[in-house]
Parts: structure tokens; C-alpha cells; sequence
């Protein structure tokens, strides 16, 4: 039974982290970067989560003696402060990096860590129950569909409150990061909460639900705002003369996957550097200090480069 609570542990997470980061369409992030970050919630966030609940369980069990409650507090209360804790250290180093751009990336990010931490605390349970067929059966199904999707929303909805922070003004980037994080730990407690008693189990799930649909729609608001800044960024460079109007409209939007509209030699290095471009010019606008000028050369860098792909001389 360890390779079958292997496999579906496994299996179901590593989807899952596909399909998030193939849904950021336009300025998809580096597989591996976003592997990092998996790997940080299925390896560090769970070390230290595991540390840090073991520490704060002793301490109140100097004064909470009946197991049942103490029980109930750890699951209720001390695991979603502590585990969205150890997964949002990571998040809060990724955000840091200059080539991190917003609402978009932080969703990703965050839900690729929730996953990771999903995927071994997964195989922990699967391990540990295998002694019924028929409950092992419905706890991968409960984790697979509920709790580590569970894991999943919480820690992405850090990183949108990051992203969208990070080129905001100083009281954005104070609040939001404390904003996201109790908002992490709400809907991790939520669900720990309503699933912890037999009488409002359904509520768990209908919550969890309700939750799933609204990260959808805020990851479809995201992502759709990312195009509008492709968009809006690159019809200056249009109106400059370093592309072509009649690209405007393809480089956000799924024909730029379309064969035949440009050179195929140079499509994907020229949708790549153009989406690059509008993202940096956008950071630029929103940046100042040391960083400005990172972005000020690599708006310029990026402009020679499309310019050298689109006249031959790269």
C-alpha cells in the first residue's frame, strides 16, 4: 500500500500544478521556478510545520489535559497558523525577485507550494490508514478533491495579496502581506473547522466549494488583467514603430499560438521578448530606487532584442 499512497499522493498534485501553471497563458513563469516552490511545500514547509505544531501542542498541553480537546486545537487552531505559515516564508523570498510580476505570479506561486505541502501530507494519511480498503479509499478521495486543493487556495490567496501588493504604494505593501496571510489562515481554519464535527461536515464542503469557485474567478480576473496590460504596454511600442500594429491584437491573445502570422523561426523568442517587454515597462512605471534601474535596462534590452529578431539581425 506505500506505492498505491504514493501514487495517490502524488499523481492528482502534480496535475493539479500543471493545470495552474498552463492556465497563466501569457506570461507563464519559469517550470522550474514554480517546481522550487512545490518542492519547498512538500519538503521544508512540512519540516518545519511539523516542528513548529509539535512545539506549540506542547505548550498547551501544559494546561489542556483532555486529549479530545487538545486534539481539536491542534487541528483547529494551531494547524492553519502554523502550516500557512511555513508555506508563506517561501512565497514571501519568491516574491522579492525582480522577475516576479504580479496578481498572476503570486497565484501561481502560492498554489504550487499548497500542492507540494498537499502532496506529502497526502501520503502521510495514506500511509497511516491503510488498514480498511474502503477507508483509505475515501480519504484519498476527501484529501484529493477537498483538503489538499484546500491547501492549494489558501496559499495561492497569499501570493495574489503579494502580487498585487508588490508594485503598489508603502501602505499596500505593509497591510496586504499581513491581509493574505489571515486570510490563509481563515480558510484553512474554516474548513479544519466544519469538518472536524459530524454535524457540519456538509458545510466544510459546501464552504470549500464556494471557496474552489472563487479562486477560479479571481484566476480568470488575473489573468485577463494581464492581458490588458500586454496589451495597453505594447501599443506604445505599435505606435513607435518597433512592432507592427496588426500584431497588437495577436500577441494577447491565444493566436499568438497560431502558426503562419510571423516567422516560425523567431515566434515563440519574439512572443516571449514582447510579453517580457510590457510586463517590464509596467514594473518600471511602478518602481523606484535601485530596482528602476534593472527595469530601465531591461526595457531597453528587450526593445533592441525584438527589434534584432523582427529585422534578421538575431
Amino acid at each position: 500500500m506505500i506505492v498505491s499512497s504514493a501514487f495517490a499522493a502524488f499523481v492528482p498534485m502534480f496535475i493539479y500544478l500543471l493545470l495552474i501553471w498552463r492556465f497563466d497563458q501569457y506570461d507563464r513563469e519559469p517550470f522550474l521556478l514554480i517546481l522550487r516552490n512545490y518542492l519547498w511545500g512538500a519538503l521544508g514547509a512540512i519540516f518545519f510545520a511539523l516542528l513548529g505544531s509539535s512545539i506549540l501542542s506542547f505548550f498547551v498541553s501544559i494546561f489542556i489535559h483532555n486529549k479530545e480537546s487538545l486534539t481539536r486545537i491542534e487541528t483547529i487552531i494551531i494547524a492553519p497558523l502554523v502550516e500557512e505559515t511555513t508555506k508563506g516564508i517561501f512565497l514571501f523570498f519568491t516574491v522579492t525577485g525582480r522577475r516576479f510580476d504580479n496578481m498572476t505570479d503570486g497565484i501561481v506561486y502560492g498554489g504550487a507550494i499548497g500542492l507540494g505541502f498537499g502532496m506529502t501530507e497526502n501520503f502521510l494519511y495514506f500511509i497511516a490508514n491503510t488498514g480498511s480498503i474502503n477507508t483509505w479509499l475515501m480519504i484519498v478521495l476527501i484529501r484529493t478533491l477537498f483538503t489538499s486543493v484546500m491547501h492549494c487556495v489558501s496559499t495561492a490567496t497569499l501570493g495574489a495579496f503579494l502580487g498585487y501588493a508588490k508594485f503598489k504604494n508603502l501602505y499596500y505593501k505593509l497591510t496586504f502581506p499581513f491581509l493574505g496571510l489571515a486570510s490563509a489562515i481563515l480558510i484553512h481554519f474554516s474548513w479544519n473547522l466544519m469538518v472536524t464535527f459530524e454535524k457540519t461536515e456538509p458545510l466544510g464542503f459546501l464552504f470549500m466549494f464556494i471557496t474552489i469557485l472563487i479562486f477560479i474567478v479571481v484566476f480568470s480576473i488575473s489573468v485577463s488583467n494581464d492581458k490588458r496590460i500586454i496589451y495597453n504596454e505594447l501599443l506604445e511600442e505599435a505606435k513607435n514603430g518597433l512592432i507592427p500594429m496588426n500584431h497588437l491584437p495577436i500577441l494577447n491573445s491565444s493566436k499568438r499560438n497560431n502558426f503562419g502570422w510571423i516567422d516560425e523561426k523567431i515566434r515563440k523568442l519574439y512572443i516571449q521578448a514582447a510579453t517580457t517587454l510590457a510586463f517590464r515597462k509596467m514594473q518600471l512605471r511602478n518602481t523606484s530606487g535601485y530596482n528602476r534601474l534593472f527595469y530601465e535596462n531591461d526595457v531597453l534590452r528587450y526593445r533592441t532584442y525584438i527589434q534584432d529578431l523582427l529585422t534578421g539581425t538575431k
